[in-house]
């Protein structure tokens, strides 16, 4: 695409890039009118903001502008991270993310351990996990399931974006004795034949 942009994408680029969030098609109809064809028009400027400095981009259906990831080395600095998720929290995120929606006690018993309120607090506070209704058995727990903020900050499209066990094992991201384990399973059959 070269020279001016017509109107209508103009309009779609001056809105998102003032936004302070992503934004979705209905979003955007509401800033520039029912009339332009927003689905078209983000697919044209996408096109156009290609290999360019900055990008626009789609994730978990909600539109924005960002640097590209072969330009984000210029922008980093060195800062000290003002709060670090702790292991229980990353595991329980990542517990979320793969089973959801989750209760407490499911959560508790796939870690193999109890966690304190304050885990689940921490993961709502950073807006990755939401509230997803009650389990309709005895004592109707809550359960907990990812948000939009954790597929965008995660670079995910949806939940199926997220990485499979074969992943994880090339990526040696598995605990080793779970590795162990699979390999004397494998070796000496599911009985120990």
């Amino acid at each position: 695409m070269s020279g001016e942009l017509p109107d209508d994408l103009r309009a779609i680029e001056a809105v998102l890039f003032a936004a302070s969030e992503p934004m979705s098609v209905d979003d955007i109809k509401e800033h520039v009118g029912a009339g332009i064809d927003v689905k078209g028009a983000l697919a044209t400027l996408e096109a156009h903001y290609a290999g360019r400095g900055i990008n626009l981009v789609e994730r978990a259906r909600r539109w924005h502008f960002q640097t590209a990831a072969d330009m984000a080395h210029l922008l980093r600095r060195e800062r000290d991270e003002s709060r670090k998720l702790s292991r229980a929290a990353v595991e329980t995120l990542a517990i979320i993310a793969y089973h959801e929606p989750v209760s407490r006690a499911e959560i508790e018993a796939i870690r193999g351990v109890q966690i304190s309120k304050g885990t689940l607090d921490v993961l709502m506070e950073a807006g990755w996990v939401r509230p997803a209704g009650r389990r309709e058995v005895p004592g109707r727990p809550l359960t907990y399931a990812t948000t939009a903020d954790f597929l965008a900050h995660f670079g995910l499209q949806s939940r199926r974006d997220l990485p499979g066990i074969d992943d994880l094992k090339a990526a040696g991201l598995l605990d080793p004795i779970d590795a162990a384990m699979e390999q004397l399973v494998l070796e000496t059959g599911p009985e120990g034949d």
